[in-house]
């Protein structure tokens, strides 16, 4: 069975056995035309540097997304002290509009950077994309918690896990708000947490979330999607860091499966 998973996983470039399989997403995005620009956040496409990637994170309104689910471009409700709506990409303090483009440019000049292993020049080029898209759109915006998203994995790759567990915990909290508790972004989101928790060896606080991760993709994907054995794998791994080798072995035989019935046996 071992030898048969490590066959598999390594067919997929994926080390397995003592590895969770990465599941965090770094996203690239392309320019929109200015006019567009005025009225919603960017469509966005997804680099594969990151671990094992999935397709759509956010899209214009009404816009279908992709193995992610549908998501839907918007704003969110102003604080109720408020006395008018603030519009996406309007500065409150001068009415103006703050073009994103700059945010988005930094974004993928970043990732570049740290794509190469340069991550002290990234950091500064993620932070100020994220510091322009929270005046832009206000801190609880869904293209905020892309950005949070990508500087939290900017420090993961570095082993700073105790600085990018903040970052997953805020861009959760704005996914839980803005998609919905159950929405498959959000078990992305739990499945990151969880994954910080466990490489500090906190690994009472990592399991509830890993479960709640699988019971969402199970819900939003179906039992046999690949995301489900990425999270098998993954509360497998957590389980095998402890010792608990008899609840990690039915994982790890369930992952299996979905990955041959998916990709085939060889």
């Amino acid at each position: 069975m071992i030898e048969r998973m490590t066959r598999l996983f390594l067919s997929l470039g994926m080390a397995v056995l003592l590895t969770a399989c990465e599941d965090f997403e770094i996203v690239i995005e392309p320019y929109e035309p200015a006019e567009q620009a005025a009225e919603g956040p960017a469509a966005t496409a997804r680099s594969g540097a990151g671990g094992v990637v999935e397709a759509g994170q956010l899209a214009p309104p009404a816009a279908q997304s992709g193995a992610g689910g549908v998501v839907e471009a918007g704003q969110l409700a102003p604080p109720a002290a408020e006395a008018a709506p603030r519009k996406p990409g309007i500065d409150p303090g001068t009415g103006r509009f703050i073009d994103q483009r700059v945010a988005t440019e930094l974004n993928n000049l970043a990732e570049a950077y740290r794509l190469q292993g340069r991550y002290a020049e990234a950091e500064p080029l993620y932070k100020r994309a994220l510091a322009i898209s929270e005046k832009a759109l206000g801190r609880d915006h869904p293209d905020v918690a892309i950005r949070l998203k990508n500087l939290a994995e900017l420090y993961r790759a570095q082993g700073r896990y105790a600085e990018a567990e903040p970052l997953y915990e805020r861009a959760l909290a704005i996914d839980e708000k803005a998609l919905g508790p159950e929405h498959p972004q959000v078990a992305l989101g739990l499945n990151n947490l969880a994954e910080a928790y466990r490489l500090q060896g906190r690994y009472t606080e990592a399991e509830p979330l890993y479960k709640h991760s699988l019971a969402i993709r199970e819900k939003a994907l179906g039992p046999e999607h690949p995301r489900v054995a990425t999270t098998l794998n993954n509360l497998a791994v957590l389980y095998q860091a402890q010792g608990k080798y008899a609840d990690a072995e039915p994982l790890y035989k369930l992952a299996l499966a979905i990955w041959e019935k998916a990709l085939g046996p060889e």
